[in-house]
């Protein structure tokens, strides 16, 4: 069972699982189809991930343009957020936030075109995603944690980057001549 709620930015859904909770502990499903469909949710998905990583590691922000994402904090807490970086959107360059935890266990299923990251706030987090698309490196996008484009307000001044996400690529938001 899952409850599916729209956000700011268009397209761009929250979802959130039913936890059964008892002495034992907690028991939810973090994916079922039917689940999806009777939310209007028809995406197929291919691939599944996971990242691990420390506090202060900001990851992101990465994109293409078909990829579907159904993103989770399995343990610890993350800032995750989501850009639309779709130019002929009425919410292009315009982000949402969300706090992820290994207890609300919230998801955000993010469209192509649309931009994300997260930052780690607890002492280690894992952090899955579900895709509709194997990964090309060659389609990959990437919009600068600090873009001021975007103006994200992040809770952290100077994260940890890999050296991709501290220099960003995207062909998108160069200068047209």
């Amino acid at each position: 069972m899952i409850e599916v709620e729209k956000t700011a930015l268009l397209d761009l859904l929250l979802v959130k699982p039913t936890i059964f909770a008892d002495h034992r502990g907690t028991f939810l499903d973090i994916y079922h189809l039917d689940g999806y469909l009777e939310n209007g949710v028809d995406v197929q998905f291919v691939r599944d991930a996971i990242s691990t990583s420390t506090k202060d590691v900001l990851r992101g922000i990465h994109y293409d343009d078909k990829t579907w994402k159904l993103i989770q904090c399995l343990h610890g807490k993350i800032y995750f957020v989501v850009v639309d970086m779709r130019q002929e959107s009425p919410t292009y360059l315009q982000w949402e936030s969300f706090t992820l935890t290994d207890q609300d266990r919230l998801q955000v299923l993010v469209p192509p075109q649309f931009g994300n990251g997260h930052l780690v706030l607890s002492d280690q987090c894992i952090f899955h995603y579900k895709m509709s698309e194997y990964y090309d490196p060659a389609e990959e996008k990437i919009l600068k944690w600090d873009d001021p484009r975007a103006n994200i307000d992040w809770p952290i001044a100077n994260p940890i980057l890999s050296a991709k996400d501290s220099l960003g690529y995207n062909p998108d938001l160069q200068e047209k001549k």
